[in-house]
């Protein structure tokens, strides 16, 4: 059985467990947690944790329509929301999903792992 590109990407995430080093991702937005893919890399890739910051946000907020329901709703509900306020409480969401999707990992690891940073 002929090995893929991805199988390789995983056993070389699995060997870096095996050595002792954590695996963290500088990405997040909606669409990474709703389709189940960072479940996933989690489950299957043992990633050990997400590190995002405003930059990354923007551009998911950007691109795609994953965000234009919640902003439509914040605009809405809370009447004289500025820009900053939407991406603090869209932020702050996103981070919270992921945090619960590491939670596992943060007790499995002894809390050394499982943990969501944003600068």
């Amino acid at each position: 059985m002929a090995s893929t590109q991805e199988d390789n990407a995983v056993n070389r995430m699995h060997q870096l467990q095996n050595l002792g080093q954590s695996v963290w991702y500088d990405n997040i937005h909606r669409d990474l947690l709703h389709s189940g893919e960072l479940e996933k890399m989690i489950r299957e890739d043992g990633l050990g944790g997400v590190t995002s910051n405003p930059t990354i946000f923007e551009k998911a907020i950007g691109s795609g329509d994953a965000y234009d329901k919640p902003i439509m709703a914040l605009l809405k509900n809370i009447p004289g929301c500025d820009s900053r306020e939407i991406f603090h409480i869209l932020a702050i969401e996103d981070i919270q999903s992921a945090a619960d999707l590491l939670h596992q990992t943060y007790e499995q690891s002894q809390h050394r792992d499982g943990m969501v940073s944003i600068e």
